[in-house]
């Protein structure tokens, strides 16, 4: 992962030709969640933090996941992380999304529908991630939290992040938040499969021609 910058794209690279793979990873991701989420089978480590905040608060799962955004953009500030409409757009599409999916998708009770929906929701989730990271119009406030600590100590992304997922799944596991196989799945799987899928849908800078 050292080859790949995080960093801003240079003014020649046209914000207009990345906005559109920004707005599919967005909705991939509020999918890949609400999928995760209705398969029964627990959460993924930041939803179990949700979920418990959700049983505390008596909130949408969508509107505490807003919530908790706004409150990880306040780590960015040591890690001189910069926000961007990609950070923006994540804390209101993201959300919204999870709630609306939530609503047309039924609870799972199968394991014939339980397993599929459950390793999909993985596997479209770190594309999700990769997609709307590589964009680099402005990392999602969880993801800026890993870019920020990937830059700063110089660590994989795949530590950084399964860090991140455990410390997370640790807070919302007192809190009453639910888990299961997704959340040791997601643990596992998520920097790995993030690794893969982000070298191949980063917006890298291009030579400027004299």
């Amino acid at each position: 992962m050292a080859s790949i910058e995080l960093g801003p794209v240079r003014a020649n690279v046209n914000p207009q030709r990345r906005f559109p793979q920004l707005l599919l990873g967005l909705i991939l991701f509020g999918t890949s969640t609400a999928m995760m989420s209705r398969a029964s089978l627990g959460f993924a480590s930041w939803d179990v933090l949700h979920d418990g905040l959700t049983k505390r608060t008596g909130l949408t799962f969508g509107t505490v996941t807003a919530l908790t955004a706004v409150a990880v953009l306040l780590l960015w500030f040591p890690l001189r992380q910069r926000p961007g409409i990609g950070t923006v757009l994540n804390v209101i599409l993201t959300s919204a999304v999870v709630d609306l999916v939530r609503a047309v998708l039924p609870q799972q009770h199968s394991l014939r529908t339980q397993i599929p929906l459950l390793v999909g929701g993985i596997v479209l989730n770190a594309l999700a991630t990769a997609l709307y990271i590589g964009t680099r119009l402005g990392p999602g406030p969880r993801d800026g939290l890993m870019t920020g600590l990937v830059a700063r100590t110089g660590f994989s992304v795949r530590l950084v992040r399964s860090v991140i997922e455990i410390l997370v799944l640790a807070t919302g596991w007192l809190l009453g938040g639910s888990i299961g196989l997704t959340t040791v799945l997601y643990v596992v799987a998520i920097g790995p499969l993030v690794q893969v899928f982000l070298p191949r849908v980063a917006w890298r800078h291009r030579a400027v021609r004299n």
